[in-house]
């Protein structure tokens, strides 16, 4: 279940008691069975040492020394029902991979309790950045998704955040270029510029010259040559408290969509605003466009994770064509609909991060 606002968390794929960490055990049964069962010629009992070095992906170090000790044991009453098994060499392998297998198993869980570490930082990562928004506002109602394309990363470098301020509802969604720790680094440059701006600042252009800013100066900590080839798409959108109009400035980033009595609109800027940490090269010059928005309209903000979802063909997620097939439904029934038929489309796997922001007019 996706959380509203927060990155979907995955769960362990096998239970405690699941037949993949039983494999260990059954494997031993059936190569003892099928040893006791067969000729000495066939040597059956000498694939008994799999057994531990199986357990050891797995299992924590006791019960892998373990289950090598009956392995043992298992060899040696078999060497006394067929003395010219060759119990020895079996035997000597049996405590040779178990003694390795112990070692790989205390190695893997070092290492896994390394990665939980990690995802602690990654969690602590996620909530400076997309931290808990306002479900409503007035008569706006609004629900949030997230899916980092790394499934063990829990954040990227898509972004949002939604203000409740005396002018009106403000969201902001967008993307940076690039991956890794420095595109979070600069999404959380931005995001908490906004959450500064967009409470001081009475229009949308000065809060695009304060995240215009904030980029720019964290782009520089990475040289000159990596901050000019740095850049951020963003959309800041505007709503008043008792809704009848939304103001829109677009810096670079996919435009929102707009559902209206079974109309679906994209909602294009007029004129172009430059790209966050480009406005030395592209221009200063912010553009508000102004939109209605009606009692029961649908808003859709997006990053291009969304639309650059592919199939196994190659070809690109229709997302304007899919919200016109979408019934009358509130933000979180969208946004949970939407995710379903990504991960569909694409086979289950998403190869970009992927954020959207729902909202509604009731």
């Amino acid at each position: 279940m996706i959380k509203p606002g927060r990155p979907r968390l995955r769960r362990r794929p096998h239970g405690r008691w699941s037949p993949a960490l039983l494999s260990p055990v059954l494997l031993t049964a059936v190569i003892a069975s099928l040893a006791f069962a067969t000729p000495p010629s066939v040597a059956i009992s000498r694939l008994l040492p799999a057994a531990p070095a199986l357990a050891a992906a797995m299992w924590p170090v006791l019960p892998t020394v373990l289950l090598g000790t009956l392995c043992l044991l298992l060899m040696i009453g078999l060497g006394l029902e067929f003395p010219d098994l060759g119990t020895a060499y079996t035997s000597a392998g049996i405590v040779a991979v178990t003694v390795a297998a112990a070692y790989g198993s205390h190695v893997r869980l070092q290492r896994e309790q390394t990665l939980f570490q990690v995802r602690l930082v990654a969690d602590a990562a996620q909530q400076v950045v997309l931290s808990p928004m306002p479900r409503s506002y007035g008569a706006v109602e609004i629900e949030a998704l997230y899916v980092a394309a790394a499934a063990e990363a829990r954040i990227g470098g898509d972004f949002y955040e939604v203000a409740t301020t005396p002018y009106g509802l403000r969201m902001l969604i967008g993307d940076v270029r690039g991956k890794g720790l420095p595109a979070v680094g600069s999404a959380a440059a931005v995001v908490n510029s906004f959450r500064e701006a967009a409470y001081s600042e009475p229009g949308l252009d000065g809060i695009a010259r304060r995240l215009e800013a904030s980029s720019t100066r964290y782009g520089a900590v990475f040289g000159s040559d990596e901050a000019l080839e740095s850049f951020v798409t963003s959309l800041l959108v505007e709503i008043p408290g008792g809704g009848g109009r939304l103001s829109v400035l677009n810096c670079g980033h996919p435009p929102p969509l707009l559902l209206s009595d079974g109309e679906l609109r994209s909602l294009d800027s007029a004129t172009p605003s430059p790209l966050l940490s480009l406005a030395e090269l592209m221009g200063d010059q912010y553009c508000v466009d102004t939109f209605d928005f009606a009692a029961g309209d649908l808003l859709l903000l997006f990053t291009d994770g969304v639309t650059e979802t592919r199939d196994r063909d190659g070809r690109f997620f229709p997302l304007t064509d899919w919200m016109r097939r979408q019934p009358p439904a509130g933000p979180r029934e969208l946004l949970d609909a939407l995710h379903r038929d990504l991960l569909r489309y694409s086979g289950g796997r998403l190869d970009d991060d992927i954020a959207a922001l729902a909202v509604r007019l009731a």
